[in-house]
C-alpha cells in the first residue's frame, strides 16, 4: 500500500467513521450542491460529488484506503454538508441524521485534528480528482 494511502481503521474510531459516513450520504439526499461549490470542494461537478460520496461511503464501509486527496474531500463535504443552511443539510442536520449538533461538533472536531497530517497537502488547496 502506498504510503499515502490509509484505511479508516488506521486513523479514526468506529463512531468517527460512521459520522463521516453519514455525512456524504447527505449530498444523495437533503443536502443541495451546485457545480460550482462540489468543483470548489474537488470534485468534477455535482455528479461527481454524488458518484465520488458513494464510492467514499462504500470505501469507509469496507475500510478500504484512501489517499490524502479523498481524505481530504471527504472531510471537507462532510464540514460543509453539517454546518450550511444554504448547501448542506444544516439546520435538518439532526432531523436527517440523527445526530445531535453538539456532539456532532465535537466529534468533528477530533477528526479534524486526527486527519491533519493526512490531510495537511491540502491545506488552502482544492483536493483535485
Amino acid at each position: 500500500m502506498s504510503q499515502d494511502m490509509a484505511r479508516a481503521s488506521e486513523l479514526l474510531t468506529e463512531p468517527e467513521v460512521k459520522l463521516l459516513t453519514c455525512a456524504v450520504l447527505e449530498w444523495g439526499g437533503p443536502a443541495h450542491c451546485s457545480d460550482e461549490l462540489a468543483v470548489g470542494m474537488g470534485f468534477a461537478g455535482t455528479q461527481g460529488l454524488f458518484d465520488q460520496c458513494q464510492k467514499l461511503r462504500k470505501a469507509l464501509g469496507e475500510d478500504a484506503p484512501l489517499g490524502a486527496a479523498d481524505w481530504a474531500r471527504t472531510l471537507l463535504a462532510t464540514e460543509i454538508v453539517f454546518v450550511s443552511d444554504l448547501a448542506g443539510s444544516g439546520v435538518e442536520w439532526s432531523t436527517t441524521t440523527g445526530h445531535d449538533d453538539v456532539a456532532t461538533i465535537r466529534m468533528l472536531r477530533v477528526i479534524q485534528r486526527k486527519l491533519a497530517r493526512t490531510v495537511s497537502p491540502y491545506y488552502g488547496k482544492r483536493p483535485s480528482e
